[in-house]
């Protein structure tokens, strides 16, 4: 059985047992957190799709780590104005296991 949830405003494909990096979320490590906004469920051949969400359904997951992504460098030069600038971002995650489709 798979799932598409919406976490923090990002879609994702889940099954039991996935690991996954979402957007980051407030809780503790070893914490368990329900996510409501399931928009498709199904199986082999037997879907349901919500309008928007569907109903009674949710994803259990367990919060493993927090984290943040490898630094992404934003770079702008202006040729023959002798103008650079260097920024640099790294986003936070949060790694969490799924651990039932309900």
């Amino acid at each position: 059985m798979f799932s598409i949830v919406e976490i923090k405003g990002f879609q994702f494909k889940v099954e039991e047992g996935d690991v996954l990096k979402v957007p980051s979320i407030k809780a503790e490590v070893g914490e368990k957190v329900e996510f409501d906004r399931v928009l498709l469920k199904g199986d082999e051949g037997n879907y349901q799709v919500g309008k928007p969400y569907v109903e009674n359904s949710k994803v259990v997951a367990e919060i493993l780590s927090h984290g943040k992504h490898p630094k992404v460098i934003h770079f702008v030069y202006r040729k023959r104005k002798d103008s650079k600038k260097k920024k640099g971002h790294r986003q936070p995650y949060t790694e969490i296991k799924i651990l039932e489709i309900k």
